[in-house]
């Protein structure tokens, strides 16, 4: 029986999986790496490390599995997607520290795009101008530090999100990398056409990004090289690479038109598959592509993103020290009925999809003598809830889909009540597969570009069902809590006056 080894870079952590051609997880491997925080909105990581900590987990799951790299078919890649690396080819180290995807330094810039530009961005893009999107990112780096534009002019720097990163590294480095990425990547950047899939001249134009630096894109599910062979992989080839919302919706078979997940992680994402349609909604949501298999058309889909959802347990447990670690925030919200009026906002980075409010701010609301550590900590789980709702609604208005049911994934998925209380509020089937559907996905994303599988068909008959949640709250009580997440929201609007930037 084959093997897939699937390379899983999130936001928080590194985890490599070895799968079977069954779908079914041989072994894993896990590793958080560090976060920086420098400045306010400033969300940085080190590329150097997620480099490392790649080759040890590689290095780990093969011991665990007693695997060597013949018994391994291929490779799959996800990756935390609009994360903005900079690196000198002929050293292969990076000339910055990452920018994160929840980085909001460029609010400046968008400020400036958008004046320019901002419907035809979108038109082009499928995205709002936006500090969550690469192009916002690499564009503060080319405007803020003179040794990266002198690198720029002297022909020593690659751009590319963590996947292009990854295979430049796996496939030799500067001894002749293949610099690339896939569809769902570079629809992130904020630089590609969603119609012609290739890098937009016109966008280009309009940030002066030279296309010299940037990766080829190339289809999801296909050809990434191979695997230099002074590597633990060495010779095996890399077959499937998505940006990690699109892995975890193929992982979660969402192939056909209207089939929707949510994958609850370290933020949270709604993805909607339009088919080979691109549906461009008016509510704040973004138009992506979904995936590409090569010899085929772009399947696209419907995003809503939040920018903070597990990550705020991670808050709890690091700046307030109110928990001691993850696990323990699922027993402290079980041991209340309820939050007790507390509403939490987690806008640390703003307000994402549907309102794009980049002058919100974090606000817990209700607050009184009764509230204990058990409430936020309730609160605190029922805000991603909230936020999930809002874009479920915003899907049905805009995109014309039922959205009745949706399937569910990520690490917080685990909790059994936080998805009855999805099911809730958004009064919608909720519906598990597996937790780790990002790795998941990649790895069929690669069996289906390696032959181990036909297509998708094949991948399909392997997902399975392990929890099912329907709406039981009566009608005046959801509106009710609506109601009162909307008030807490309202008093979290506004609080950065619009002369000053996020950055400073």
């Amino acid at each position: 029986m084959g093997h897939i080894l699937a390379i899983d870079e999130g936001t928080t952590s590194t985890r490599a999986a070895v799968l079977d051609e069954g779908g079914r997880t041989v072994a894993s491997a896990s590793r958080e790496f560090r976060q920086s925080f420098p400045r306010p909105g400033w969300v940085e990581h080190d590329a150097l490390e997620i480099w490392r900590v790649t080759r040890e987990m590689i290095g780990q799951v093969l011991g665990t599995s007693q695997l060597t790299a013949s018994d391994v078919d291929c490779i799959g890649i996800t990756d935390q997607r609009e994360t903005t690396v900079v690196w000198d080819p002929t050293t292969g180290r990076p000339l910055a520290p990452a920018i994160v995807w929840q980085d909001t330094r460029g609010e400046e810039i968008v400020a400036r795009l958008a004046d320019r530009a901002g419907d035809r961005i979108t038109e082009i893009t499928g995205l709002p101008p936006a500090t969550y999107f690469s192009a916002v990112k690499l564009l503060w780096l080319l405007e803020s530090d003179e040794g990266i534009r002198r690198a720029v002019d002297q022909g020593r720097l690659l751009f590319g999100t963590i996947d292009s990163w990854l295979i430049w590294n796996l496939t030799g480095g500067v001894d002749g990398g293949l610099h690339a990425t896939d569809v769902t990547n570079a629809s992130r950047t904020m630089l590609m056409d969603l119609t012609t899939l290739d890098w937009s001249e016109e966008m280009l134009a309009l940030t002066g990004v030279p296309r010299d630096i940037l990766p080829e894109i190339r289809p999801s599910i296909g050809d990434f090289g191979t695997v230099d062979e002074r590597h633990l992989l060495g010779g095996v080839a890399i077959t499937g690479v998505l940006g990690d919302q699109q892995a975890a919706a193929f992982g979660q078979c969402a192939f056909t038109a209207g089939a929707t997940k949510n994958t609850y992680g370290t933020g949270c994402f709604l993805l909607t598959n339009t088919g080979t349609v691109i549906e461009r909604a008016s509510g704040g949501l973004i138009s992506t592509v979904a995936f590409q298999q090569t010899g085929f058309p772009a399947q696209y889909a419907l995003e809503g993103s939040i920018a903070v959802a597990g990550s705020l347990v991670q808050w709890l447990r690091d700046n307030l020290g109110i928990i001691r670690d993850s696990a323990e925030v699922e027993a402290l919200a079980d041991s209340v009925e309820d939050s007790g009026d507390v509403y939490f906002v987690p806008a640390f980075s703003g307000l994402y999809a549907p309102r794009w409010r980049a002058d919100a701010r974090g606000a817990i609301v209700g607050l009184t003598r009764y509230s204990t550590k058990a409430h936020i900590s309730r609160a605190a789980l029922e805000s991603t809830v909230f936020q999930t709702t809002e874009v479920i609604e915003t899907l049905r208005r805009d995109s014309g889909f039922a959205i009745d049911e949706i399937r569910a994934d990520g690490g917080m998925a685990v909790n059994d009540a936080l998805l009855q209380f999805q099911a809730d509020i958004s009064d919608c089937t909720v519906v598990r597969g597996g937790i780790e559907s990002t790795g998941i996905g990649a790895a069929f994303a690669a069996g289906i570009g390696r032959g181990i599988y036909s297509g998708t068909e094949d991948v399909e008959s392997l997902w399975e069902e392990t929890g099912r949640w329907e709406p039981s709250m009566p009608q005046p009580d959801r509106a009710h809590r609506r109601a009162r997440w909307e008030a807490a929201v309202e008093r979290s609007l506004g609080w950065v006056p619009p002369q000053e930037s996020l950055g400073t």
